[in-house]
Order: structure tokens, then sequence, then C-alpha cells
């Protein structure tokens, strides 16, 4: 199980550190219903990932394993590579336009989640899982788990460190947020900042570096 963990660790980074969802949920913590809307955005946002992360567990368990440790998963491992390398193609569409057009600030649909309501943004969080980059490392987060061969309850808790991890950067600004909005509001506004002039650059290198690494982890298994 802790071969699997190791597999899907640096996975659920690439979905913490998804510009997007975190964009959001700055622009809906400086909103003035940061009240009303930022814990439905969170709560579906986890609900989204343990969806879509459960179907592709469920949907891996197609993917054929050898009978033996000693033989070389070499379905998971194809089907690993393929996913690295549609990663790697993303982060190097991504890295392309970013060059090309260069944008310093945040992308204009996010302005109107300023007077978005709780179930609109329940409906946004959830939705927003369901992007290529997302099912792609959700893809591979599944194939991690079907090609260590775990147990239902080892499946489940590989699941949930996956889905903390991934949500961690949603959950702690919310949270925090609604705990002391006073406190938190320059740090958000500086990470705004910041995200809108850097966003597609990390997206691009992190996206490059975990379809390197799996590629790796798929070649490894042939």
């Amino acid at each position: 199980m802790l071969q699997a963990i190791g597999h899907i660790l640096p996975i659920a980074l690439a979905v913490a550190i998804s510009s997007v969802p975190i964009m959001a949920t700055i622009v809906i913590l400086l909103s003035p219903r940061r009240g009303a809307s930022a814990a439905p955005f969170l709560i579906g946002w986890v609900l989204g990932m343990v969806v879509l992360v459960v179907i592709t567990t469920l949907s891996a368990q197609a993917v054929p394993t050898p009978r033996s440790d000693r033989q070389p998963a070499t379905a998971v491992g194809i089907a690993e590579i393929a996913v690295g390398a549609a990663l790697i193609v993303i982060a190097i569409v991504s890295w392309r336009r970013a060059r090309r057009n260069p944008v310093d600030g945040m992308p204009a649909w996010l302005g109107k989640l300023t007077s978005i309501g709780p179930w609109s943004a329940f409906g946004l969080g959830a939705a927003l899982n369901i992007r290529p980059k997302e099912i792609l490392l959700a893809i591979a987060a599944g194939l991690a788990v079907r090609g260590a061969g775990l147990t239902v309850t080892e499946s489940v808790i590989a699941i949930v460190v996956y889905t903390v991890i991934g949500a961690s950067t949603v959950a702690v600004p919310v949270i925090a947020t609604l705990v002391d909005a006073k406190g938190m509001q320059p740090r958000l506004l500086s990470m705004q900042e910041w995200l809108g002039r850097n966003n597609r650059v990390v997206t691009s290198l992190i996206l490059l570096l975990v379809g390197v690494f799996i590629i790796g982890s798929g070649i490894a298994r042939l």
C-alpha cells in the first residue's frame, strides 16, 4: 500500500496545485457572499473529486494485471505511459499559449463569481473536476491503485489520501477565511496577484513533471 501511496502523492499534489480551483476559491472568498458560497464550493470540489477518482479506480479494475508479482504489469504500464504522455501534451500546449498570449490577471469569467449563490458554487466546485487535466490525473491515481493490487480497504485509504491532499489548497483557505476573514484578506489578495501572473507557467511545469513521473512509473511496470 505504501508503494501505491508513493505513486499517488505527486499526482495528488498536481491536483492540489491546479490553478483554476484555487483562483475560483480566492475570488469567492474575497466576495461579499463568501459566507454563503465558500463552503458549498468546497463541498462540491471535494465531492466531485471523490466521485471522479472512485469511478476511475473502479474502471481501472478492468485493466488486466499479472497473477504473479514476478510478472510485469504490462497493461497498467502501457496505460500509465499513455496518461503521462497526454499530461505532457497538455503541459506543452499550456506553456505555448502562455508564451504567445501572456495574461496579467485573473480570467474574465472568474469576475462573475463575486455574486455566485450557494447552489451555483456547489455545482461549479463539482464541475471543475470534469476537465481534461483532472480526469487524466484521476485516471493515473486509479491505475496506481490497480497496479499495486490493493484490497478494498487499502484502496479506500489511498483514495482518502489522494482527496485530502488534492483538496487541501481549496479547503485550507476556505476554512481559514471563514474563521478569520479580516486576517486572511491580505494573503488572499497577494495570492490572487501572484497567480494572475504565474498560473499558466506553474500549471505547465507541474503537469510536465508529473507526466514524466507517470511515464517513468509505467516504464518500470513493463
